[in-house]
Formats: structure tokens, sequence, C-alpha cells
């Protein structure tokens, strides 16, 4: 995933390991009633008369599967925004990121896209503004909005929900020592995408989701994230790590080191290689 700070330049490392230059000097920024919370796996068909939205899950993913939901053209939600009058923290100035909350809503006849999307915040708001997210919050010196950002990289990031209170803990080290974030997520959700490679040039976007080029938190959530996201974010295991680097499933490797995070990096690559078909001759 990260980085090195050396002189001019600095090594940086993907989530998955691989390794780049990037130019040093970062410019600072600034930072209907749901049914309970299900196992929601990606992909998960709803069941009739139902609308499931899968945890992490991004703002534009929601308006689509509104839109099917509801047998209307695409776009339709999204476009609706702007007189649905949702109940977002000033924070949010009316971009509902990380406050549609993922969970499973009736589709009852009449729903619209405004009933559902209301849906959605009022039950986020529901749970992120009373304990323990709302204390816990104020107790790592955070407002709510900044704690549902940081658990949306968690979602974003952690391989694992076992991993996700380290990945947390991550976050809060570097944030702490004043160190880029350099998740990959965060240029992943600028672009547009979902994808484990990362290049240069894309570390080199002008973005305020740039965290490779600027300090600080993005400006708003990148995604929505579940419960064991938002626990993760205001609870984050205790340790010092600052990288880390899923060298194969299940087995995600967290460390303060980082000559140790460019040799599990190296790890990670050989077996890349050793994966990847052999050309013919």
């Amino acid at each position: 995933m990260q980085m090195n700070f050396p002189p001019r330049k600095t090594n940086r490392l993907t989530r998955r390991g691989r390794l780049a230059l990037i130019a040093a000097g970062a410019v600072a920024a600034g930072t209907a009633v749901a049914v309970p919370l299900l196992g929601l796996g990606k992909g998960e068909p709803a069941k009739p008369g139902s609308l499931v939205i899968p945890e992490g899950w991004r703002a534009g993913q929601v308006y689509d599967a509104v839109d099917k939901a509801l047998k209307l053209p695409a776009g339709t939600t999204r476009q609706s925004l702007a007189k649905a009058a949702l109940k977002l923290p000033n924070d949010a100035e009316s971009n509902p990121e990380g406050y549609l909350f993922p969970a499973t809503y009736p589709v009852a006849e009449g729903a619209t896209p405004r009933s559902l999307l209301s849906a959605m915040v009022d039950t986020a708001n529901r749970k992120f503004n009373k304990a323990p997210i709302a204390s816990g919050a104020q107790h790592n010196a955070m407002n709510v909005y900044q704690a549902v950002t940081i658990a949306s990289i968690v979602q974003a990031e952690a391989a694992t929900k076992s991993d996700m209170g380290k990945v947390a803990r991550v976050v809060f080290n570097r944030l702490e020592r004043g160190m880029p974030l350099q998740m990959d997520s965060t240029l992943n959700y600028a672009l547009n995408r979902t994808t484990l490679h990362t290049t240069t040039d894309d570390t080199r976007i002008e973005s305020p989701y740039n965290s490779y080029q600027r300090m600080g938190l993005p400006p708003t959530p990148i995604d929505n994230p579940g419960e064991e996201a938002m626990k993760a974010a205001i609870n984050p295991t205790a340790g010092d790590w600052l990288y880390f680097v899923t060298v194969k499933p299940g087995d995600t490797r967290f460390t303060a080191d980082y000559q140790q995070h460019l040799r599990n990096v190296s790890e990670f690559n050989a077996r890349q290689r050793s994966a990847s078909p052999q050309p013919t001759k």
C-alpha cells in the first residue's frame, strides 16, 4: 500500500504491493424503516418487494439499484437528489455518500426515489447519532462525519472483517504523524473505478480524493460503510502499524517497519509471478 519519505521523491506501495515513485511535497487539504442489517454479500439478490444495499456500495451504485427496483429510467434517482431534502449533516453539503446505510429495505407500492433514499439516510442517522458511534467519535477527537469517512476507507481497504480494526489504526497512525494516507481506494473513487492496479500517473491526478498528494481525510466518504467498519473507525485495534499488504487471501500483513513491508511486498510479487500463466514457446 504505502510509502517512505526520502528527499525529493518517495517510494510508495499500493495496498496490494505495486511499487511506484511519486514526487514529494504533498498539498495540504482540509479535511421506509430498514430491516436489520443482513450479512450482505456483493451481488446478493433482493427478496421480492425489497431492495438490498450491500456494505461498501458507492452512492452511484445505490442510485442505479433504486432505478431498477422502481423500474425507472436510468439516472432518475440521481436527478431526484436536488429535491429529495435528505436529512444530512452540514458537512455533507447535500452529498449522501456514506449515509445510504447498507440494509434490506422494503419497496412498497408507491415508493419513490425520495422515499427510499430518505429511509437509508434516516437509518444512518439513527445509528450514527447516538452511542456508541457518536460518543466513540467524540472520544477520538473527531465528528461523526469524519468517523463515517474513515469507516468508508476501512470498508474499501480491509480484505476481511477481522482486518478492519487494523486498517482503521493505520489511518489514525498516519493522520497523527502527518503522513498522507496513500490509499488506493480514494483514487479509485476519484476515477470511478474498482481496481488493484494503481499507476504512477494515477497518483498525480488533480482531485481532493488523491490521498497520495493531499493530506488528511478525503472531503467525503468514499462509499457507504456497514456497522463493522463503523465500529472499527471509532475503536481501532491497538498497534503501531503504518503499512499493510495482502500477500495472499486471508494473509494481510501489517507493520510499522518499512523494510519489513518491502519484504512482504516482495513475497506478494513473487506469488503473483508464480501464479501468472507462462508464455508458450
